[in-house]
């Protein structure tokens, strides 16, 4: 498809204005110290799954509310820690997968943790993890789970569970808590970004930087305006026959805004865009980019959708990685 978004010119220096409740602060300080109750040891249980130059390990910690959380370690076997290691998000629909999926970072001689995605998993990758008491794994329907109040919205739980899994992975002895860095793409990146600012409110050696590759949940309201795709289209579909509920959905919705997260985070970052994306806009993408407060840097794939730069962009991460972390 042609570009249908904002000239790059104009994307790089488009800033628009925020929607940010007055007690977005409180909010999140309210449910962080709330959960620091529900921390607890992760559980690391080693499973052969015949990659003979790796340690994998299956791993389980406590999320919102003390609810289990799986995830997956791998680790270069011929390597001593403690190493700098990545910790990486999924994309929408999607779970930890299978071990083969994560093998490129720890053949590289980095430690890397996958978290899974409470309540996902049936898309582009299969999961483990319920929702809480909730069901387990299905596809679809997350943007408007509990939308109704900021308290039961989804990715309140799920982000919390993030910033856990810094943490679980942190207490892993093949770890090295003073060089990790969290990453992800499209959901991914938006769950990074939210991680990004929140760890850094409660972990007392946070992460030394982000991989944000096309970010979803990001300058939500605009994106419902200008593309039709899904995710976004839920928020739409939804409102399409709650039509009083406009003000408040969006209210909600901008608790977890990738654009208000972007200001109070200060780790390097790198960004990703695609200028053909229809899922997660360009001008979204630049609008968290460009109020992100610590230090960044952007990568434009004008040709390119939401797959942005694939291969291409595996290699920016592996230097971006060894640059932040000296390995």
């Amino acid at each position: 498809m042609p570009q249908f978004d904002l000239p790059l010119s104009q994307l790089r220096t488009y800033l628009p204005d925020r929607d940010e409740p007055a007690d977005y602060d409180a909010f999140w300080d309210k449910t962080l110290a709330e959960q620091r109750t529900h921390a607890a040891a992760p559980s690391f249980e080693e499973v052969d799954a015949g990659y003979t130059q790796l340690v994998t390990e299956d791993v389980t910690f406590a999320g919102y509310d003390g609810q289990p959380v799986k995830g997956w370690l791998l680790t270069p076997r011929h390597l001593a820690g403690p190493l700098p290691t990545v910790v990486t998000y999924i994309g929408y629909g999607g779970g930890r997968g299978l071990l083969g999926e994560w093998t490129g970072l720890p053949s590289a001689g980095f430690a890397h943790f996958v978290m899974d995605l409470r309540g996902q998993g049936s898309g582009h990758r299969t999961g483990d993890t319920a929702d809480g008491t909730l069901n387990g794994p299905h596809f679809g329907g997350f943007m408007t789970l509990g939308v109704q109040d900021p308290e039961t919205y989804y990715y309140r739980r799920l982000f919390v569970d993030a910033v856990h899994a810094v943490e679980a992975a942190q207490a892993h002895p093949a770890v090295d808590p003073s060089r990790v860095v969290i990453s992800g793409g499209s959901q991914g990146g938006g769950i990074t970004l939210a991680a990004a600012a929140l760890a850094q409110r409660v972990i007392d050696t946070p992460p030394v930087g982000a991989i944000i590759d096309v970010p979803f949940l990001a300058h939500m309201r605009h994106a419902t305006e200008i593309v039709d795709t899904a995710p976004y289209s839920e928020i739409a579909k939804y409102l399409g026959t709650r039509r009083d509920a406009v003000d408040s959905v969006f209210r909600t919705l901008s608790y977890f805004d990738g654009v208000n997260f972007a200001t109070r985070s200060s780790m390097p970052a790198m960004f990703s865009v695609g200028l053909l994306d229809d899922v997660c806009p360009p001008s979204c993408v630049f609008a968290a980019h460009n109020h992100y407060a610590g230090p960044k840097r952007m990568k434009v794939y004008p040709y390119n959708g939401h797959e942005q730069g694939g291969a291409f962009q595996d290699v920016e991460h592996l230097a971006f990685i060894r640059e932040l972390t000296g390995a």
